[in-house]
């Protein structure tokens, strides 16, 4: 921590804005540390608390609005990708769906609280054609919240702070060992939790070819969409047939699904 201090005091208000836009775009550079660093240089009256503010909330505004962009020119392909390479892809689409479909354009105001949710909500914003205005006023406000709440946590307790730094920096070596192992494992048990997952789904998978056969068989089966409103605002059509419900309809209603037969459920 002392070595962040050094670095923002050294380079300025541009290392900050920085910062900010790359954690925000998605590269592996965490924030929070900066933010709190630059609020304990200016309680130590070293950096101009306003300044930083209307820094970092721009560096996340224009941040985000890149990925509203590509979300807005390439659509749900984007969250896919996005997903794709998260530790828990599978059910990282259908969570940030969830809490867009919830929440609608005031879950921007909380997302970069978020872990994952953050990255993933601006592009879902231009992928689902929110206007460009309300999407700017709602994320603005939100990087406003975001960065005001770790810049004032630094500001008033900047003292406890730079302690905090003085011992990590007597740790060294260590600290960083106990950090990396943590994380390590923490990524070994998620990836893991997943594998095991994957196992158990691909005893129940059935493949679309297999579907369709069994369609054009005439075989009884039910076929449940549980796709969510969002989804079809994308992509509106549907399997002939199909029953309309939502996982949470699924949760209330699965007595009215006939057992008497096969059951399919799909979503994208």
């Amino acid at each position: 921590m002392n070595e962040i201090f050094a670095f923002v005091l050294r380079h300025g208000y541009i290392v900050l804005f920085v910062w900010v836009f790359a954690e925000q775009l998605g590269l592996p550079v965490p924030a929070i540390p900066i933010l709190l660093a630059a609020g304990a240089l200016a309680g130590a009256g070293k950096l101009s608390l306003t300044t930083a503010l209307v820094l970092a909330m721009l560096g996340a505004l224009v941040s985000d609005s890149v990925w509203y962009e590509i979300g807005r020119r390439r659509g749900r392909q984007v969250l896919n990708l996005m997903c794709r390479i998260s530790l828990e892809p599978d059910s990282c689409v259908r969570g940030t769906e969830d809490i867009f479909a919830r929440h609608g354009v005031r879950s921007l105001v909380m997302a970069k609280f978020l872990p994952g949710f953050s990255t993933a909500a601006p592009p879902l914003a231009g992928a689902f054609r929110m206007k460009l205005w309300r999407f700017l006023l709602y994320d603005a406000l939100g990087s406003l919240l975001w960065a005001g709440t770790f810049l004032g946590l630094g500001y008033a307790f900047s003292d406890q702070i730079e302690s905090v730094a003085e011992h990590a920096a007597r740790l060294g070596s260590w600290l960083l060992a106990i950090v990396s192992g943590g994380l390590g494992a923490y990524i070994g048990w998620k990836f893991a939790k997943r594998q095991m997952f994957l196992r158990k789904l691909r005893i129940a998978r059935i493949q679309p070819s297999e579907l369709k056969r069994m369609m054009d068989a005439g075989e009884q089966i039910v076929i449940v969409d549980l796709r969510q409103s969002l989804d079809f605002e994308a992509e509106p059509s549907t399997i002939p047939g199909a029953v309309l419900m939502s996982p949470e309809e699924l949760d209330e209603h699965h007595d009215a699904i006939p057992r008497d037969r096969d059951v399919v459920l799909y979503c994208t």
